[in-house]
């Protein structure tokens, strides 16, 4: 009897256990009470990419579309970038990338040149394992793209989603991948300025020098995934 009895309690703690993980599960693109309170907003609903806009553009361009709850780069079209401008904030998202593929998120950009990236610095997007960007921790996945190194591979494999959180607070910038804190540095100091003057960027007046701008998502040609898009403004140290 007694066995049998605690059989029948074990079920049922199984069971509410059970009901209780499928209650707490988070729709994608969705905010949970807390990130509400917390100033989180939602820059892709899942739905609609009516937050974004082609790089220079008004409207998205052919190449990115919806699919299975993401921002997906298909094939052409450019860069994209929200239709409002940012100053000091922290972003989160998640992103899977083909095989052997190559993207990147911009930050603080403005529209003044051809190319994105002449005046907003980089998260790099990668695979690792199969691009040869990942040879080097200076462009590969969440590197400051070209100037500050990852400090190493936290990537997941190729068909999963990977976690970034992109800090911004007046200079002090800091990216994490998969709840790793990869590198962190001053924009404009003598350290930074020292890098840039080595580096392909030099010759852009206004690149790593703005205080507030778009947020852009890179098509380098390659089919990459995008969602829960999140992004909550910060006070200026």
């Amino acid at each position: 009897m007694f066995s049998t009895m605690m059989m029948c309690a074990l079920l049922l703690i199984g069971c509410a256990g059970m009901q209780a993980g499928s209650d707490d599960a988070q729709a994608p693109n969705t905010l949970t009470k807390i990130e509400k309170a917390d100033g989180w907003e939602l820059l892709f609903d899942g739905k609609s990419m009516d937050k974004w806009r082609g790089y220079q553009k008004e409207d998205m361009p052919e190449g990115w579309t919806i699919e299975n709850d993401s921002i997906v780069m298909t094939g052409g079209g450019g860069d994209i970038v929200t239709r409002e401008q940012f100053d000091n904030f922290e972003l989160k998202l998640e992103w899977k990338i083909q095989e052997g593929g190559n993207s990147g998120i911009f930050y603080r950009a403005n529209e003044d040149h051809p190319r994105i990236y002449e005046s907003a610095p980089e998260m790099q997007v990668l695979d690792n394992s199969k691009h040869n960007d990942g040879k080097n921790t200076l462009t590969s996945a969440g590197a400051n793209y070209g100037l500050i190194a990852a400090a190493r591979d936290v990537t997941r494999p190729i068909g999963e989603f990977n976690e970034v959180m992109i800090h911004i607070n007046g200079n002090h910038v800091e990216h994490h991948l998969n709840g790793v804190k990869l590198l962190e540095y001053e924009l404009g100091s003598d350290e930074w300025k020292e890098l840039v003057a080595k580096s392909k960027f030099k010759d852009w007046p206004d690149y790593g020098k703005l205080s507030k701008g778009y947020i852009g998502l890179q098509d380098h040609g390659d089919k990459v995934w995008y969602r829960n898009i999140k992004i909550r403004r910060l006070n200026e140290k």
